[in-house]
């Protein structure tokens, strides 16, 4: 092994143990449980304030008593076809106390989107908007009543049924999945990378990184600080996927034998949800975490580079922002290609080097193509090559210059501090 080699690794392992070896990373590995948590009290909420606002909304049918089995047969059958989302239909029987819509209409406690009145042939709706969803339902209920009046009691329907056994996975579903590749890699790329710039920061502040200068070539530092943290990446996504394995075989043990026989019963859905991505599940999963390790390289050493110019954590963060907002269009650009994969938005985002990871991982869930992945990796292997290329320079610039820090074209000096660093230690280890 090489000795610029073997310096990256103990650089990455060093960065790797103090990171993973300490109590405060057992916090940083249960974050997504918090995020999740937050999640799913918020979707509680939400889905408690949507259920509470569609049970409040009611159209309403005033009508003589002959007329209530029919309509009720109607409404039944008409939202079992065409009217699943119409608000809840109240009855009520001609009476005094019905006879004024316009006050039905403005009852509290409910908000009342049509009032029907009068005979169904000629009926009168009162509606709160003008061409409303819930006053063509009612005309079109009325209808339907004096229809199946005129035409009698249909023979019943003897429907024939066939299951679509190939080719019937959906299109949606597939953009549904290239949309949660695209998430993922994105969440865990932003969360993971920014790690980056912080462990860099403590270390100039306490001149650590000085001292690693003077020891060892600072592209050995560069590389083996981006390896380590790619190898926490790494443990990070291996910890989730051991614990929702286990997750899954503990509810699998916990299923009685009625739960089992209708997964049996289920077996075709299931061989359909198999092949779901359109270039299967091994392929899409493999290839999306290869995705993801180079959008982690491609972010990780643009943080490091970048990291390096500033000599303070408020600069650092102030030079975080708009890598971190960069990201964040990258990733509307490709959420975008991935509702859209045959636009020219969505060729543009797979051709962009820091948008093409998610892209392209999108791409193999709707996409049965599996060839063009390869030239994919190559084109983006040599963008990551290049951006740590750059990266580096400007990490030598960021640790060695003094006040030119940005100019990394030029090949840097030492600065003093470093020099007097490395001279302390070796005049401390000298016997006198």
């Amino acid at each position: 092994m090489t000795p610029f080699l073997k310096n990256m690794l103990v650089i990455a392992r060093r960065d790797f143990l103090a990171i993973v070896a300490t109590p405060t990373f057992l916090l940083f590995l249960l974050a997504p449980l918090f995020m999740v948590g937050m999640g799913l009290a918020g979707g509680m909420g939400a889905s408690q304030l949507a259920d509470s606002a569609r049970g409040a909304g009611r159209i309403v049918a005033i009508i003589s008593p002959d007329d209530v089995e029919a309509v009720r047969a109607a409404d039944a059958r008409l939202r079992g076809s065409v009217a699943r989302d119409v608000p809840a239909l109240d009855v009520r029987i001609t009476g005094p106390a019905t006879a004024d819509p316009i006050a039905i209409a403005r009852e509290k406690g409910s908000d009342t989107y049509a009032v029907l009145s009068g005979p169904l042939a000629a009926p009168r709706i009162v509606e709160r908007e003008s061409d409303s969803k819930a006053g063509r339902y009612l005309a079109l209920l009325a209808d339907d009543v004096l229809r199946t009046r005129a035409a009698g009691t249909p023979p019943p329907v003897a429907p024939r049924f066939e299951l679509l056994e190939s080719g019937g996975t959906s299109i949606a579903l597939q953009q549904s999945l290239g949309f949660g590749a695209v998430f993922i890699i994105f969440l865990l790329t932003l969360l993971l990378a920014g790690q980056t710039v912080s462990s860099l920061a403590e270390e100039k502040g306490n001149k650590v990184i000085e001292i690693l200068a003077a020891a060892v070539p600072l592209e050995s530092v560069f590389l083996g600080k981006l390896l380590g943290f790619l190898g926490v990446a790494i443990l990070f996504i291996a910890f989730w996927m051991v614990m929702a394995v286990v997750g899954g075989l503990i509810f699998a043990t916990q299923l009685d034998p009625a739960a089992l026989a209708t997964a049996q019963s289920a077996s075709k859905a299931t061989a359909a949800l198999a092949s779901m991505p359109a270039t299967g599940w091994p392929f899409f999963l493999g290839i999306g975490f290869v995705y993801f390790i180079l959008s982690f390289l491609l972010l990780g050493a643009v943080f490091l580079g970048v990291g390096a110019q500033a000599a303070t954590v408020r600069e650092i963060q102030m030079l975080s922002l708009p890598i971190t907002i960069f990201q964040v269009g990258m990733f509307s650009m490709s959420t975008a290609a991935a509702a859209a994969p045959d636009s020219g938005l969505a060729r543009f985002a797979q051709i962009f080097p820091f948008s093409s990871p998610l892209a392209m991982a999108a791409r193999a869930a709707t996409d049965g193509d599996k060839a063009v992945h390869l030239l994919a990796l190559g084109w983006q292997a040599i963008w990551v090559a290049l951006v740590i290329f750059l990266s580096v320079r400007l990490f030598r610039a960021g640790v060695l210059s003094s006040g030119n820090g940005w100019k990394f074209w030029k090949r840097a000096r030492p600065i003093a501090a470093a020099t007097a660093v490395a001279a302390s230690a070796a005049e401390a280890s000298t016997p006198h």
